[in-house]
């Protein structure tokens, strides 16, 4: 697959200087471009670098002396990731899945298969499931009963859909994704252990032999259009309501959504950050690796928390959140301040007692 400078640029929507006519091959950072690569050189820091290589083009930052840089030609990107998003889909190559339906996949005569949906080896279709066109269904997916999935689905490999869930158009799902498992949701007879920790904050003296009982998950999962779902991610049913993610979301790998979640549209949920069942996320909310969410609260829209940030309260829209248990940003980095204090603070408080305890004893 080759492009030429001009037509990188057309694509992108920005401007080529030079020698648009040059042919590229692939993207390739600036020490080591070559001269059918097309380096990524957007910031001065990344430019230094093309000395290293032998590169003819590069994409440069607007004002860029792009010819002082030895290149015959340069694609300006005024929003170096902007510009990044639309060169890596023009470059990227696939996975390489053959086209039609392979000879090893099961689908049952009920489901409904949508015109140019390629199904891969050793895929399963339920009864009753509808893929909808120009679909790919990489090996060994599942697709369950009656799960319904909107038109240009990308399913890679290992992806399961439990039962009854619906999906949007344009759907992406990484490997080993899943989606519809049964919600952790249990109960006990008798009040648990648990439940009286959450009202008295306090130990529970003598501990109690206590058994779980299921509580099934008769809910499914609707996911609106446009959204990606990382790898080995996990969302789970509803209890009785569906779980529910908006358009336009991106979940990362390892990210789990647990039992009758509602998110809003376009929020961005980092690796191994964890949803607890019940809460309520609006639109554009952002949450950085490893965050937590404590189950039956409400996130505002807007709101941003950084990475590891441990969430036990409702968040109003537009509130930036960091630390555990999650405070505002700025609180944190003052808490933070302190802490880091706290040795010197030490010494100085042990100094103060040892000088007044001279003073004590001079009396």
């Amino acid at each position: 697959m080759t492009h030429t400078i001009e037509e990188i640029a057309r694509a992108l929507g920005t401007e080529a200087l030079g020698d648009v006519s040059l042919t590229i091959r692939s993207a390739a950072e600036p020490g080591s471009a070559g001269p059918d690569d097309l380096a990524l050189a957007m910031s001065p820091k990344y430019a230094e670098a093309l000395n290293g290589g032998k590169a003819r083009a590069a994409m440069v930052w607007p004002g860029a002396d792009w010819q002082a840089m030895g290149l015959a030609a340069a694609i300006i990107a005024p929003r170096p990731r902007m510009a990044m998003a639309g060169l890596t889909r023009m470059m990227d190559p696939g996975q390489g899945y053959g086209s039609g339906i392979h000879p090893s996949a099961v689908i049952d005569p009920g489901a409904e298969i949508g015109i140019g949906v390629s199904v891969g080896p050793l895929a399963v279709i339920c009864a009753g499931a509808q893929i909808g066109a120009g679909s790919v269904i990489g090996p060994h997916c599942y697709v369950g009963t009656d799960v319904v999935l909107g038109e240009n689905a990308f399913l890679r490999e290992m992806v399961s859909i439990g039962a009854r869930v619906r999906i949007g158009a344009r759907f992406i799902a990484q490997p080993g994704a899943r989606i519809g498992s049964d919600g952790f949701s249990f109960v006990t007879p008798e009040v648990s252990a648990a439940e009286n920790v959450r009202k008295t904050m306090g130990d529970q003296g003598e501990a109690r032999a206590q058994s779980w009982l299921r509580i099934h998950s008769l809910g499914a999962v609707r996911i609106g259009d446009d959204v990606e779902i990382g790898a080995n991610a996990t969302i789970d049913s509803g209890t009785i309501r569906a779980t529910e993610i908006g358009d336009g979301c991106k979940l990362d790998n390892l990210v789990h959504m647990g039992h009758n979640v509602r998110t809003g549209r376009d929020c961005l949920f980092a690796g191994q950050t964890g949803i607890s069942g019940s809460v309520e996320i609006g639109n554009n909310v952002v949450l950085g690796g490893q965050c937590g969410v404590v189950d039956n609260i409400f996130i505002g829209d807007g709101a941003i928390a950084g990475g590891g940030t441990k969430i036990l309260s409702n968040v109003p829209a537009g509130r930036v959140l960091m630390g555990y248990p999650a405070v505002k940003m700025e609180t944190q980095t003052e808490i933070y301040k302190a802490q880091r204090r706290l040795p010197r603070l030490m010494r100085d408080v042990a100094a103060l007692k040892k000088a007044v305890s001279k003073l004590g004893s001079t009396e």
